[in-house]
């Protein structure tokens, strides 16, 4: 994930709670359902899961190739909430990862729309550096398609991987994202300009391949 549309004027945005309960709705736009893998569960964030997010996020390995996160547990809570009024206005989902035997999130996955009617959206990840390899990633990032395409009913989904972003790019690569092209001096990180690789996956290539992970929304 690059781009995290977290903002530091979002400092002073005021929000509603995020909800703790597991109460599971049919409309996205009311509450996220859990989406359940063989190892992971995704869920929407809460409030709880700020210092987790933000001891993952914010370590070097993690960060070298997404614009910076909130710097500080408060400043984690705040985007929380910002995302919970995003969801509610149907413009962006946000789901935190966590693995079955354990509901401590370890990563987050997140969808935006690129225009109102949400058929054209662009998803982003992290994953705590101790879970690269592990098949974490790929199994979180399945679900995410499914239910991007499923459930919002988006048709055409981007990503954007710096060029350097090796492993980024692999992991895109591997669920059958297709390079469309590259968008130079596109991302700014750490006072430099680098190129992007720009990835689309398209909802009637994905239901056409074998890729589609068989996972469960609860």
């Amino acid at each position: 994930m690059e781009k995290m549309p977290y903002q530091s004027q979002l400092e002073d945005l005021r929000f509603h709670p995020a909800v703790e309960d597991t109460v599971v709705r049919s409309d996205w736009k009311s509450g996220f359902p859990a989406l359940c893998g063989q190892r992971v569960v995704l869920r929407e964030m809460r409030l709880s899961d700020a210092p987790a997010l933000c001891a993952l996020l914010t370590s070097e390995e993690v960060a070298r190739f997404i614009s910076p996160p909130p710097s500080t547990v408060a400043g984690f809570e705040r985007f929380i909430g910002w995302t919970l009024e995003q969801r509610r206005a149907g413009a962006y989902a946000c789901f935190a990862v966590t693995l079955k035997d354990s509901d401590i999130a370890i990563g987050l996955f997140q969808v935006r729309g690129l225009d109102s009617g949400l058929e054209n959206a662009e998803w982003g990840f992290a994953i705590g550096s101790e879970f690269w390899g592990t098949g974490v990633f790929e199994e979180s990032a399945k679900l995410v398609v499914n239910f991007a395409f499923d459930t919002i009913g988006i048709h055409r989904l981007e990503a954007r991987a710096a060029v350097r972003n090796g492993r980024g790019n692999g992991a895109l690569r591997k669920l059958g994202a297709v390079r469309e092209g590259t968008l130079r001096q596109s991302f700014l990180k750490n006072g430099e300009y680098l190129d992007q690789a720009l990835w689309a996956i398209l909802a009637e290539d994905w239901r056409g391949t074998t890729t589609v992970w068989e996972g469960r929304i609860h």
